[in-house]
Parts: structure tokens; C-alpha cells; sequence
């Protein structure tokens, strides 16, 4: 005797919107624009202007980090759902700096000029936030069947 198993039924990419695959490019335009204003001058400036130039190890890290995600995000322009895991790196990493790093100095009172310029490019993931399938998410990434093992 065989049972049949049957799962509830998921949200695919084909059931998503035109609407939200526009909203979710526009959140890749704002991701890749916005790093590629600030973060490649600094990435060409170091890399091919100045190439002898002593770099602090984590700028350098976050630097090329930062490239490399405006690089994706670009992609994400022609792929949108295909890189929605990019846009929950963005909004994962962003929430826990939020909530590690600046939500305890805002409330000890203690928060620098440093850390509110940070956190201040950080309020940016409420427009990624508010791109973001996720209904699709928790279907495709928490309800649906994981890979296999073997």
C-alpha cells in the first residue's frame, strides 16, 4: 500500500506579481546604485590610483564586501528572484547591527557621530524590507522541503 503525501500548496516565483518583481528591482537599483556611489571610488581609488597605499585590514574587508554585493545587486536587476537571498543578507546584517550595535547606545544614551552616520545609511533596509516577497520567503525558504543530504 502507498501513501500519498501532499504538501499545501507554495508560492513559486511564477506566482509573483509583475508589480513586486518591479519593486523588488527597484530595491536592487537602490542597493547597487547607492554602494557603487560610495564604495567603488573608494575600492578604484586604493586599488588602481594609489595601489602602494598602506589599507586598515577591515576597511579593506568591508570594501570589497560592499563591491561585490552592489555587483550582485546589480545582477538582481535581471534576476530578481533568483537573488532574493541578497536581499535578505542586506536586511539580516543590517537589523542585527541595528539591534546589537546601535539600539544599546541609543538607549544608554552614549551614541557617536560615527555610529549614527552608520546607522543612519542603515535605515535603508526599510525600503529592502518593504521590497521583499515574504510570503514567498516563508514558503520557499522555511515551509518547502530542504535539498537533499545523499
Amino acid at each position: 500500500m502507498s501513501t500519498l503525501i501532499t504538501h499545501p500548496e507554495r508560492t513559486t516565483a511564477a506566482d509573483l506579481p509583475l508589480y513586486r518583481l518591479h519593486l523588488m528591482r527597484a530595491g536592487y537599483l537602490l542597493m547597487g546604485v547607492g554602494l557603487a556611489i560610495v564604495k567603488w571610488p573608494v575600492l578604484i581609488t586604493h586599488a588602481v590610483l594609489q595601489p602602494d597605499s598602506s589599507w586598515p585590514l577591515f576597511e579593506g574587508v568591508v570594501t570589497c564586501i560592499l563591491t561585490a554585493m552592489s555587483l550582485l545587486a546589480f545582477l538582481g536587476l535581471r534576476y530578481p528572484v533568483r537573488l532574493l537571498p541578497i536581499l535578505l543578507f542586506e536586511s539580516a546584517w543590517k537589523l542585527i547591527w541595528l539591534s546589537v550595535v546601535a539600539l544599546p547606545q541609543v538607549v544608554a544614551g552614549e551614541m557617536d557621530s560615527a555610529t549614527q552616520g552608520v546607522a543612519v545609511n542603515c535605515a535603508v533596509v526599510l525600503v529592502i524590507l518593504a521590497v521583499t516577497p515574504w510570503r514567498y520567503v516563508w514558503q520557499q525558504y522555511v515551509r518547502a522541503p530542504g535539498d537533499r543530504w545523499r
